[in-house]
């Protein structure tokens, strides 16, 4: 059987890995393209490298232009300048060494003065140089409206009068058109025809430069035409259809200089080398026009079939190893998994894997400043946080639905001579409702179970007509109810409870603890107890439940919410013996709570006794039957307020068992105990994480509004990972509500919305957990009055806020910068999705101000 079973499992790995290697293949399949010619018309020549920029009067050496004009070479023998500043003026000379024609660029700006040096050395270079053969006066310097066609023509003059080789100005091909009275001032018409700026798909670019060139030569016949800046860019954000690719570069060009060199044109292919520096100018495109990178190496394969990555298989082998890697760890003690399981997380593993090789890749051809590196470096880590949080929310999937058997299956004990010792329960209250309480009391007084006591601790409830009444309530319900006020106690809940230990009955053998709002059922210490008779065993949980779901539609969605954590999380931590013990139904040995106690340093002071219980060997026993039922927060506030200190409490836990958790030092936790324990908790601190990435967000989409031409979206890498987990989760939440908690899809998008509504209070918890050592602790009222309209809005004021600025982004970059190209369209989207839970948020905020079907006074949990 068992060989069989590794057969299977061999048969899923090798189809799935087939499956990735296959997408892989089938998005890096060949494609046909002419070879590039032996010899093309010319190169746009910027020999700048990485750290140069001419912005900076960073200029490349002698030897340097040496080495890249015997590049360029080898494949044209000519070569196109823009400026004579620096060492540039030195190319006509070197280029006499290797026989290049050069075409003299002058560049023309708003600053006159250097427009006057400019001209002077191109002028003394053109009369004194054999390799110039033509002069180039201003680039785009119309298009950029940096001087007038007055300004131009008189430029272009002075020029032509004073060198013997034809001179002309670049722009691009409308702006001839625009002004015809530029021809009657130039030797030969040199445009710009770039289709990738203007939005034509790769496959309609080459046709498009056919038919601007036939345009310009039927509007000025009489002039020759020269196509001095021809090309498409390797890398860079999409324009409309069009994509910057190094496939769709390498396909583009050979397929154009094909036809241009079968027509006769005169070009020059922008441009010989890549320049970073250009980035800061004409955004990330603006450094990936060359034929070859900054490294001289080129970009593309001259001859034979294309394909989009050329070290796709590579690439293929890592991702089916890292699949393989994260597969063998989630199926470490997986013996009651079922193959759909199994199948399912390979499936994820493999997804996950390739998604990881390929962000890294994308990002690796970039070129790098301090600035990318640093974010490059977050990126890395935050892809990786969010692939491990993927598989730890698969992995608790796969163990939900495709398990075979449970392994520590804890049912209720019926039989008569079940082990039946005495208990102590333990109700700590601080200021509650008296009828509340009083309602807790008489399902206690109802248990139908043979030997038991009820310690009520009230501590620091100052108002006598609130915990006298309760007082005097346990009097009537005779010795076995003894009630205590003791004020002030310091310690939070878990100071009330171990104030209540030493008074607790000798002859107990267990403490059991509910919350003051709690109505247990008569057969809960009956069914439960039993379970001590196991000496291993030192907790006895059973789930949390609640009374009041169908009050009002704000607690119905908080109802449905609330179901995952208990018949979901905490059934699959149970069969690895990793329960979180909560504060309420809960039971513990009586002789393991003398010894460990509960700690007052922790606002979740049940959870971390639950991990020490852990730590010294014990196990704990998790029933998903329920057998008590309490009430919720009634305000979306106190909703709020109860999951911060859930959360912020993690956090604490986290912390203070960091040698134990995370290094399995000092402790006996077993390694499927800290994994559920970690695992449990990333989800929480992904939320953490994602604050940082909502504000990146935000001051990214505010820079692409200020100044639209210079800042492009992000790379689809930097949001694809927080959506991905975004929508994996969300995805979780509606199939396993439906299969593992049996509500319909109308409950299971309620408790979507209801989580997603958490997230930023989640966030903040985390972070704060992160950075402090404590916090006030803050009760969750139970039977409050619903809040107002404005109380509720006020209640969601931060989420409000930060869904308001998601928005206006959204808008804004909709307004200035219009929807030219999927990148863009894509970010507006991120930035939408990136706003719906706190869009949640504003709906329970205003759900939880409807009227609810029962009024009551308030009450609360234990404070300091």
């Amino acid at each position: 059987m068992p060989s069989r079973k590794f057969g299977l499992n061999l048969v899923v790995f090798v189809a799935v890995a087939a499956l990735f290697t296959g997408l892989w293949a089938l998005v890096n399949r060949p494609v046909s393209a002419p070879d590039w010619p032996e010899q093309i018309s010319g190169f746009s020549f910027s020999p700048f490298r990485l750290g140069q920029n001419p912005q900076k009067n960073q200029y490349p050496s002698e030897a340097q232009i040496l080495e890249d004009l015997e590049l360029v070479s080898r494949q044209t023998e000519s070569i196109r300048t823009y400026s004579v500043e620096g060492s540039l003026a030195e190319i006509p000379r070197l280029a006499e060494e290797f026989g290049l024609r050069v075409t003299l660029g002058i560049w023309i700006s708003p600053d006159q003065a250097r427009n006057e040096r400019e001209i002077a050395k191109a002028i003394e270079i053109a009369n004194t140089t054999r390799s110039v053969v033509r002069v180039v006066v201003g680039n785009e310097a119309l298009f950029r409206r940096e001087i007038s066609v007055e300004q131009l023509i008189h430029y272009l003059d002075r020029v032509r009068s004073a060198v013997k080789v034809p001179v002309t100005t670049s722009e691009q091909w409308h702006i001839w058109q625009e002004h015809p009275e530029l021809a009657d001032h130039v030797d030969l018409i040199a445009a710009h025809v770039l289709p990738y700026w203007e939005f034509v798909p790769m496959e309609e670019a080459t046709q498009f430069v056919l038919d601007r060139a036939r345009d310009l030569r039927r509007q000025f016949p009489k002039k020759p035409l020269l196509l001095s800046e021809v090309g498409w860019p390797s890398n860079g954000r999409m324009r409309g259809g069009a994509e910057a690719s190094q496939a769709d570069q390498a396909i583009y060009l050979r397929t154009l200089l094909h036809e241009l060199n079968a027509k006769g044109y005169s070009y020059f292919v922008i441009e010989a080398f890549d320049q970073p520096w250009k980035a800061a100018e004409e955004g990330s495109v603006g450094a990936y026009w060359g034929v070859y990178n900054a490294e001289r190496q080129p970009k593309f394969a001259f001859e034979g079939p294309i394909v989009a990555i050329p070290q796709w298989r590579l690439l293929a082998v890592l991702s089916v190893v890292l699949g393989l890697l994260s597969l063998t760890l989630l199926l470490i003690d997986s013996s009651s998994l079922r193959q759909h399981g199994r199948t399912f997380l390979s499936f994820v593993a493999f997804a996950g894997g390739s998604a990881l090789v390929w962000i890294a890749y994308d990002y690796s051809q970039q070129y790098s400043t301090w600035f990318s590196l640093t974010v490059g470096v977050l990126l890395g880590f935050g892809a990786l946080g969010v692939f491990i949080v993927l598989l730890t929310e698969a992995h608790e999937w796969a163990e939900t639905v495709w398990v075979r058997k449970r392994r520590r299956l804890f049912l209720p004990v019926l039989a008569d001579e079940a082990y039946r010792p005495k208990v102590s329960i333990h109700v700590p209250c601080y200021n509650e409702p008296p009828e509340m309480l009083k309602q807790t009391l008489d399902a206690l007084a109802n248990l139908d179970y043979p030997d038991y006591e009820v310690l009520i601790i009230d501590n620091n409830t100052k108002d006598p007509a609130v915990w006298e009444p309760v007082r005097d309530y346990c009097e009537k319900l005779g010795p076995r109810f003894r009630f205590f006020h003791v004020a002030p106690l310091a310690g939070f809940k878990g100071g009330a409870l171990n104030y209540i230990l030493p008074h607790t009955a000798p002859d107990a053998e267990v403490v059991a603890v509910i919350d003051s709002d709690y109505c247990v059922e008569p057969n809960w210490l009956k069914c439960m107890v039993p379970h001590f008779a196991d000496p291993k065993i030192a907790v006895v949980q059973s789930p949390q439940d609640y009374r009041d779901g169908e009050q009002s539609t704000f607690k119905k969605l908080c109802y449905a919410e609330y179901k995952g954590f208990f018949h979901i999380g905490m059934v699959t931590r149970n069969d690895r013996n990793a329960i979180i013990q909560h504060g309420t139904m809960t039971m513990i040995r009586r002789s393991v709570m003398d010894q460990l106690k509960w700690a007052d340093w922790t606002i979740c002071e049940d959870a971390e006794l639950g991990l020490r219980v852990f730590e010294q060997g014990y196990q704990a026993a998790y029933a998903r039957q329920s057998f008590g039922r309490g009430l919720m927060p009634d305000t979306f506030i106190d909703y709020k307020k109860q999951r911060f200190r859930w959360a912020y409490g993690a956090i604490q836990i986290m912390k203070g068992h960091a040698r134990s958790l995370f290094l399995g030092k000092g402790s006996q936790l077993t390694l499927g105990q800290r994994y559920h324990f970690i695992a449990g908790w990333l989800p929480w601190i992904a939320d953490g994480l994602n604050v940082f990435f909502t504000i990146g967000a935000l001051l990214w989409s505010a820079a692409m509004i200020i100044v639209p031409q210079r800042v492009d979206p992000p790379l689809m890498i930097f949001a694809i990972p927080p959506l991905a987990l975004f929508f994996f989760k969300f995805g979780k939440i509606m199939y396993l509500y439906r299969k593992a908690v049996g509500v319909d899809l109308k409950r299971s998008f309620q408790a979507a919305i209801a989580g997603l509504a958490l997230s930023h209070t989640i966030a903040k918890a985390v972070i704060y957990g992160a950075f402090t050592r404590t916090i006030p602790f803050f009760r969750t009222p139970k039977m409050a009055s619903s809040s107002g309209l404005l109380v509720a809005l006020a209640e969601a004021r931060e989420e409000v806020f930060i869904m308001l600025l998601l928005w206006g982004a959204a808008l804004g970059i909709g307004i200035v910068q219009g929807f030219p190209s999927n990148d863009v369209k894509f970010w507006v989207a991120t930035l939408l999705v990136q706003s719906l839970p706190y869009l949640a948020a504003l709906v329970m905020a205003l759900l939880s101000s409807m009227p609810q079907a029962q009024e009551a006074p308030q009450g609360d949990e234990v404070p300091a």
